[in-house]
Order: structure tokens, then sequence, then C-alpha cells
């Protein structure tokens, strides 16, 4: 069994998102479904909860303060002044933003999906600096983890019920091309991911009680095993960024471990990649 430690003790429905906030030296997380975001600082233990307007996907760090949040109905800002506001809107009947990522530009990408997890009817759209918002992938399932290679230059998604880890070459315009599987996945659900300083990619498997990790050629290297059925992304985080943090779901689970719904973290587990904020 890998040495892995809570960090949270927490009883999220669906814990997700976790980030790690290099400017306040935080771990920001989400729970979708109860509509709050968590942050956490591992050096003084403290912790704040803020619920929002509507169940919330994805929460990351702003270059103008506070925080771009991935919503049911799109994208908007909590900056702390003029608390809410949105910057782009998509109302669209039984859908709702999940996971989110910010690309070494500054951009936000997002993604979403419809609560009974149809196929097709989520879609994965990048929200530009100013503000711009365009849809890149549609007919998508359950749009997850998102990250690009140390140099910019390879993206990595994940449609989770395809079982596949996808890979991309990324565009002179910033968009992806050419996509192809990096990896197949057999124990569980791709879910969220992160990409270390290696070029190796971190994927948490849902309903696959462990996180993989696969070399840039997609062979997998290494298996953390965890003390809960599902968990949902990762992160790495800390001072050095060699922290690996875990977020867990209680969803779905007649008998929850007791840590379902936790934040999990193997310290020292890699080396991980300074993230951007959101620049617009």
């Amino acid at each position: 069994m890998t040495a892995v430690e809570v960090a949270v003790h927490e009883h999220a429905t669906l814990g997700e998102g976790p980030t790690w906030d290099s400017r306040e030296q935080r771990l920001i997380w989400v729970d979708i479904l109860g509509s709050r975001v968590h942050t956490f600082d591992p050096d003084t233990g403290r912790r704040t909860v803020m619920v929002t307007e509507q169940h919330v996907g994805a929460a990351k760090p702003r270059e103008g303060g506070g925080l771009v949040v991935n919503l049911r109905d799109g994208v908007g800002v909590y900056d702390g002044i003029d608390g809410f506001r949105w910057l782009h809107r998509e109302l669209v009947p039984g859908r709702r933003g999940n996971d989110a990522a910010v690309a070494p530009d500054g951009a936000l990408w997002f993604g979403t999906m419809r609560y009974d997890e149809a196929a097709g009817g989520g879609t994965l759209s990048r929200l530009a600096p100013d503000g711009t918002a365009r849809t890149v992938l549609d007919s998508v399932a359950v749009s997850n983890g998102i990250g690009w290679s140390p140099d910019g230059r390879l993206m990595y998604y994940v449609d989770s019920p395809t079982r596949s880890i996808d890979v991309f070459d990324v565009g002179d315009d910033q968009l992806p091309v050419d996509r192809r599987q990096l990896a197949a996945v057999d124990d569980g659900l791709p879910d969220g991911l992160a990409v270390d300083a290696d070029g190796c990619v971190w994927v948490a498997l849902w309903d696959g009680g462990a996180v993989h990790r696969y070399t840039p050629d997609g062979t997998l290297d290494r298996v953390l095993e965890l003390p809960v059925l599902r968990p949902t992304a990762c992160a790495f985080g800390g001072a050095d960024l060699t922290d690996l943090y875990i977020t867990t779901a209680r969803k779905g689970l007649e008998a929850p471990h007791p840590l379902s719904g936790s934040v999990l973290v193997v310290p020292g587990a890699g080396k991980g990649l300074p993230q951007p904020a959101f620049a617009g």
C-alpha cells in the first residue's frame, strides 16, 4: 500500500478539481454537488469554504485576484470586490460545468457534461483572456482531465466513458490538433489528471481506487493504490510541488469508505509543474 495520508477530512459528495495556488500557497478544490469551493493551507491547517451560486465543476486562481469558476450555466468570477459576475453563459437544461484547467497562455479550458452523463451531451471549450469563448470539442460525454506537457506543445484530455487518455498537438493558434490515444484504461474510468515535470501524466481512476502514472509514450510505470474507490482528480502542491493531492467522492456509494470525500496526499510523490492563473 502506498504511503497515503489524509490532508483534509471531509465528506464531500463529489470532491474534485484540486489546484495548487502558488501565490497563496494553498490548495483549492471543489465539492461539485455541494456547490462549495474549499481552500486548505497545509502549513497552518487553515481552511475556508465558499458556497457558490450553482453546482461548481472547478475553481482556479485568477491573475487579477479571486477565482474563476466553472458553474452549471457557464463561467464566472468571484473577485472579492464586486462579488460574483459572469464571464460566459451557456444555459443548457440538464447540463453542468465539470473539470477545467488553465493553459500556459492563461486561457481557461472548461468542460461540460449532462447530469445523466448521456453520450454527446458535453463539450470542451476555451475562454481566452479577452473573454472570447470557443467550443473546441462537442459531442463528448463526461469532459474531464485536461493538462499540458512541460513545453506546452502537447495537450492531454479525458472523456471518461471512452476509457481513454488522449493527446493532441497544440497548434500555433493554441488549439489542439491531431487527436490520438496516449493510453487505454481498464481498471476504472480515467478522471482528472496532472502532468509532472518529466512530462508524465498522472490520472485518477474513478471506481479504480488508484492513481496511474503514464510516461510520455503511454507506458504505465507507476500505480498508487488508494484506500477509497472513487478518486476523482490529482494535483501537485506544496512549496516544492512534490506532494500529490487527490480529491475523492462519496457519490453513488452504498457503503463509502470513511475517507471517501476527503482530500488525500502522497508526500514526495514526484515533481509537479507550476500552474498558471487565469489571465482574464
